[in-house]
Formats: structure tokens, sequence, C-alpha cells
């Protein structure tokens, strides 16, 4: 562990002024690659891994990373030689896998919209399971199947209208929500999936949302999951697996989630009292592996003084870090050397360049900072670089990878030329 590491983040620490990933200064990273710059811990990743892993030991259980949490190819790479599996939800993702060395039987097909094309290059890859979530969507996909000879395997994602007690975007669990298909109709659309010439059915899904710091959703969702498995199965339809989805939150500003192992323990415990403690289980974590396993390096440009705010202008912005921008969401934000005294230190609401009021990092943050100094925006392995947008014609952040002493450039400061590659003038 890191000496004097932030809360929530054991590979993230201060060295004396000096802040460090694992045993690599933050500074440095900086001045060779320039800022905004995305720092991730391969042990962070691990140790997040391992969790999950203490939490399955002795069970048939697949992880299958969500990878829309960040698909960074070293990222994905990580986890495919870890063994994992990957949750995607395009075309593009599976081809992200398949470049990282992910194993396609271990790909799991979630998303409410997948097309026929993606259908079928999943089929002809081989991937695991389809999460399908429609009866329309079961009909394309056997209509798709039937065409290329392939016989898909599948699995529908039921939706138990449980609340997860989290932000209304990234909940996914209740009627009001697009996705899966409602617990009341599940087991008419099992019959309609059995009885299709080009489907499988090999399992059951549940994905009640994302950023969950409590147990009980998790709790009363695996209930009535298992009801569906008892009423599935009592039509004739035998599930191989059960898939409880992901959406454990992490700590990004004194949350509480509980722990992976922890967690898996008592929901183990009701699977064992229900009496399918001898099903392979497949969950899907993308933000608890990740989240807290990455920062963003930004440097300031300018402070400026206000009547009712004072802003720390800095070169990141809503393009490199867009959860506070969609989600009011919080990420703590510190400097890369704190010698600066804090005493009597200004408040400032942290903001980046791009013409919107909504570009804002952080909001009223006491900061000992001059311009020219580089601050760290913690708790951003998730759902920042793989939401990144090239907003104003900006690039997108440069990506490294740290591991022990070695920092690998990932991912290459993208260029007004990269991004204007594909684009022709008329005439």
């Amino acid at each position: 562990m890191m000496p004097s590491s932030l809360p929530g983040q054991p590979h993230v620490g201060y060295r004396g002024d000096a802040l460090f990933v694992e045993d690599v200064a933050l500074a440095d990273l900086a001045a060779a690659h320039g800022t905004p710059l995305y720092v991730y811990s391969r042990g962070a990743m691990l140790a997040a891994l391992d969790a999950y892993r203490r939490g399955f030991a002795g069970r048939q259980v697949q992880i299958c990373y969500a990878m829309k949490a960040n698909s960074t190819l070293a990222v994905l790479q990580v986890f495919a030689q870890a063994g994992c599996g990957f949750d995607i939800v395009s075309g593009g993702e599976l081809q992200r896998v398949l470049a990282a060395g992910g194993d396609p039987k271990k790909v799991i097909f979630s998303g409410v919209g997948k097309t026929p094309a993606e259908m079928r290059d999943a089929l002809a890859s081989g991937i695991g399971c389809f999460n399908v979530e429609s009866d329309a969507e079961l009909d394309v996909l056997n209509a798709v199947a039937v065409a290329g000879g392939w016989r898909a395997p599948v699995s529908i994602r039921v939706n138990p209208n449980v609340d997860p007690k989290t932000h209304p975007y990234i909940s996914t669990g209740l009627k009001g929500n697009k996705f899966g298909i409602a617990h009341e109709h599940a087991v008419a659309a099992y019959r309609h999936a059995a009885s299709l010439p080009g489907l499988e059915v090999v399992g059951i899904d549940c994905h009640i949302g994302s950023q969950i710091t409590e147990e009980t959703p998790y709790l009363d969702a695996m209930d009535r999951v298992l009801d569906m498995v008892e009423a599935i199965e009592a039509a004739g339809i035998r599930l191989h697996h059960i898939d409880f989805g992901g959406g454990l939150g992490i700590d990004y500003q004194g949350d509480t989630p509980p722990a992976a192992d922890d967690l898996w323990k008592q929901l183990l415990a009701k699977i064992d009292a229900r009496g399918f403690g001898d099903r392979q289980l497949m969950v899907e974590p993308g933000r608890s592996l990740v989240g807290n396993a990455g920062v963003c390096l930004t440097e300031v440009l300018y402070l400026k003084p206000g009547e009712q705010k004072n802003f720390c202008i800095v070169d990141a912005a809503m393009n490199d870090l867009p959860r506070p921008a969609m989600y009011q969401a919080f990420h703590a934000i510190v400097p890369l050397d704190r010698s600066r005294p804090t005493d009597d230190a200004p408040i400032y609401d942290v903001v980046g360049p791009v013409c919107e009021s909504g570009d804002w990092i952080g909001r009223d943050r006491t900061l000992a900072v001059e311009a020219g100094d580089r601050l760290a925006v913690l708790s951003a392995g998730a759902y920042c670089m793989s939401m990144a947008s090239n907003y104003n014609t900006r690039g997108r952040a440069a990506e490294v990878l740290v591991d022990g002493a070695t920092a690998h450039l990932v991912r290459e400061r993208e260029t007004a030329a990269d991004q204007m590659r594909a684009e022709r003038l008329v005439g």
C-alpha cells in the first residue's frame, strides 16, 4: 500500500509532498506526456478483481468486465490476461475485446438496440451469450441465426422493478427504464425463446443500475430473479447460468459501498438457501474494477476571482471528464505537489475551457494553487475516457498504465489531424 494513500485509492498517495500512482511520481508523467493525462494503476485493477474472486472462492463463476466503464485496449488486456470475460454493448466493443486478446467464448452481449449486423458479427466470432432485452429482439436474433446456420445462445434480461437508490440516469431495473423484460412477462418470453429454432436458452440476466452503495437492492433483486428461475424451470426450461449483473459503487466522496467479497458472501448464502448453489454464476462488474484505479492530471491555466465565485480554470474539460456535467458527479481534486500552505486557501469552482457553463470539474474546492500548478482529479478510471468526446475540437487525452515503477504510454494524445482524417471537403 502506498504511504499516505488517499481514501478509496490505496494505489494513489503522497510520498512526502509528491503524489504517486504505485511507484511512479505523477509530476514526472505530466512533464513527460503533458496534460490532460489519464493515468491508471494495474495493481489497483487487479486488487479490485481479487475482491470478487475471494467472494466467489470455490464457486462456478465467470467474471465479465463491463467494458463500457473503460474500453481502453490496455485496460482490457489487463482483464483478459487475468482470465476475465467481457460484457459488451456494441459491435465496436466486441472488436476491442478481440484486439486486446479477449476470449470471444467469454463475451456476453448486452444492450437494448443490437443491430442485425452486430448480431451476425457476434455469432461469427462465437460469443458466449446474448443478453436479450425484448421480444422483438428475440425474433430478429432468431432470424439472423437461422439465416447463418447458427444457434444463438441467449439469456433474457429480466427487469425486477427494484430501486437501486442511485442517480436516475444510471438506474436500469425499474419499470420505467428501457432495459429488460418485465418480470411478470418473463415466463412467456422464455417460452417464446425456447420455441425458436435459431435460439438456445442458456441463462437469465438481471442488472439494476450503477454506483449502488447499499446491499438491500442486490438482495431484493436476487430474490426476484430466483423466483423467476423457479417459475421458468417449472415451465420446463432449464437455465444453465444465472447472471446478476454489476453496478457495485465505489468511494467518490465518502461513499461506503460494501466490499465485493463481503457482498457476495451474503448473496451466495441466499443462493444456497434457495437451492441454486450448484449453478454457474456470472457477474458484470465495471466501475468497481476500474473507477478508483484511474486519475486525470490537469494543469491550472488561470485563477479568476469574482464577486460570487472564484474560478480555477484548468486544461481538462467536460469532454475529458463528462460525469460532473452529466450526473452532477463528484470527483476529489488534489495537488500533485502539496507543499503549498493551505491556511486561508481560497475556495474555487474548478472549471474547464469549453464554452459551456456546464463545463465544471468540481464545485467549491479549497485549493492552494497558482497558474502552472498541476492537479489530479481522482476516481477517474470509469466513465471518463470511455465517454470522452472531441467537443470544441479538443483532442482526447493521452493515457498511461502504471505497473509498479514502470509507466507505459498506452494511448497517444489525439491531434486535430486525427480528428479530421475521415472528413472530406466538397468540390
